[in-house]
């Protein structure tokens, strides 16, 4: 993978993470299962602690610096407004598919 595919996938990650911790803390739903989340929080810990450079460059750094597998979302900045629309509207969006 080159510098910006690493990149790139650790700013995902975390955005997923975020958007998907809001969901749970947040709107009281879920759309992950607990273990799709683990899987993604794993994959996000591999790609940071074997890329600490990189991951200092990417969004939310101060919030995902210490992250492990074991960190929940409900420390994370779960109240940004940008997140907390995102969540509303994947929420929204897999409530109407779901209604099918």
């Amino acid at each position: 993978m080159t510098r910006d595919e690493i990149k790139e996938l650790i700013n995902r990650r975390r955005r997923q993470i975020l958007i998907h911790s809001c969901i749970y803390y947040r709107l009281n739903s879920s759309i992950w299962t607990d273990s799709q989340y683990d899987e993604k929080a794993r994959e996000l810990q591999k790609f940071q602690q074997q890329h600490p450079d990189i991951a200092a460059e990417c969004d939310f750094h101060d919030a995902f610096k210490d992250f492990t597998e074991s960190t929940t979302g409900f420390n994370l900045p779960i109240h940004n407004p940008d997140i907390v629309r995102k969540a509303q509207r994947l929420l929204e969006y897999h409530q109407r598919r779901t209604k099918r």
